[in-house]
């Protein structure tokens, strides 16, 4: 854990890193923003790609004047390691309330973000979520949370009504499921949501099997596959354990008529389709997803694979939300946690790469949020759904 005299040290050195061009003149105080995610432990790849995410939205907006409206002020990143857990994410909070951090952006996984953000609360500390799926970060009535991205609800009933439509189309050779998540609170609510959904548009859910995190072994799980031999697999679980999952699929030579996964940790990972692209190929996964048609989603991809990194959610999905804070910021012309609490709540927030339209924040909850559903074709991932995003045609079922 990073010790509160490392945390001060950190942010003096950014500060300093930051004021030293400014010397000659009188310089506007840094706007303190808390980065918060799990950079290390078991969801270490995912907050690293979060941080990153952060880190380039803040270069960004310093580099195109700061914050205007406080006289070219520069945001100043607090970087706190979630370290996987939410005990360590809540104190992490801790400290940044104590350094006196204007607002947060985290931190990644569900757990951690229900932690974190019950913990700002206390200090009517500004929290915006920039993944965490689940409906419960949003739904406790908390003034100070935020999340711009949807939840697993909505994903989940956007997921079921699209596979209806695909499975209709191809006259229905889909109709049995089995459903493999991670145990935590985002795999597990998801399960639920999905077990509840589908029935209603005629499938029968064969099995639902939770697995541990991290989970190195899934042969038991593939061989009780076999078994099963369901028409369709979803899967939702984070990134390690998704790609080790379909790996041993394709091991074992299982090929259901899709894999269909909803929010899937590696399903539409630019990683996963260059380490692993007979495994991913055909794979649909309803998801947080870029708008294609932006031409500045292409630039921001081109920037963060010069840098050696993939184009994952976790990226823009963090970096989207750090721009929106500054754009509440901006508005407010304050530093004030109150005011900017009141500058979100009002946000129509538009100038992002994502497909929601302008921000509308209702309970917390931006409503515009929508996943996109993606399918890997030809070592690449396309939009397949809505058609007003549409790059390539569905193919459903896989042809084997």
């Amino acid at each position: 854990m990073t010790t509160r005299r490392q945390f001060v040290a950190h942010s003096a050195a950014t500060a300093s890193a930051l004021a030293f061009p400014l010397v000659a003149g009188a310089q506007p105080k840094t706007v303190k923003i808390g980065v918060l995610h799990p950079v290390t432990g078991a969801l270490a790849y995912s907050g690293q790609q979060c941080r990153e995410g952060a880190l380039m939205a803040i270069e960004d907006i310093n580099k195109s004047g700061g914050i205007k409206s406080l006289g070219g002020a520069k945001i100043e990143a607090l970087l706190g390691d979630a370290q996987s857990t939410p005990q360590a994410g809540s104190a992490e909070i801790e400290k940044m309330n104590e350094a006196g951090v204007s607002a947060v952006v985290g931190a990644f996984a569900s757990a951690i973000c229900l932690a974190t953000t019950q913990t700002a609360a206390k200090y009517n500390l500004p929290h915006v979520v920039d993944v965490g799926v689940a409906d419960q970060i949003v739904e406790r009535g908390l003034k100070n949370t935020f999340r711009f991205g949807p939840g697993y609800r909505k994903c989940a009933e956007v997921a079921v009504a699209n596979l209806h439509v695909l499975n209709t189309a191809a006259g229905k050779p889909a109709r049995t499921v089995m459903i493999i998540h991670e145990e935590s609170l985002f795999g597990s609510g998801t399960a639920n949501l999905l077990a509840r959904e589908l029935p209603g548009y005629g499938y029968e859910v064969k099995e639902i099997i939770k697995h541990a995190n991290p989970t190195r072994d899934f042969n038991n799980i593939v061989l009780r596959m076999k078994a099963v031999n369901p028409d369709i697999v979803i899967p939702a679980n984070y990134y390690n354990e998704y790609a080790l999952l379909v790996r041993t699929m394709q091991q074992q030579k299982i090929t259901p008529k899709a894999i269909y996964s909803v929010l899937g940790g590696a399903a539409s990972s630019y990683k996963f389709v260059k380490e692993f692209p007979q495994a991913a190929n055909g794979i649909i996964d309803c998801n947080h997803w870029f708008n294609p048609k932006d031409k500045r989603s292409a630039e921001l991809k081109k920037r963060v694979e010069a840098k050696g990194l993939f184009f994952s959610y976790e990226v823009f999905m963090t970096y989207t939300a750090m721009r929106l804070l500054a754009d509440a910021i901006e508005r407010v012309k304050s530093t004030e946690r109150a005011a900017i609490i009141d500058a979100l709540e009002k946000s129509a927030f538009a100038d992002h790469i994502m497909p929601y339209g302008a921000t509308k924040f209702v309970n917390g909850q931006n409503l515009g949020a929508q996943p996109l559903m993606t399918q890997v074709s030809k070592g690449d991932i396309k939009v397949i759904v809505p058609r007003e995003y549409r790059e390539i045609d569905p193919i459903f079922p896989l042809k084997a």
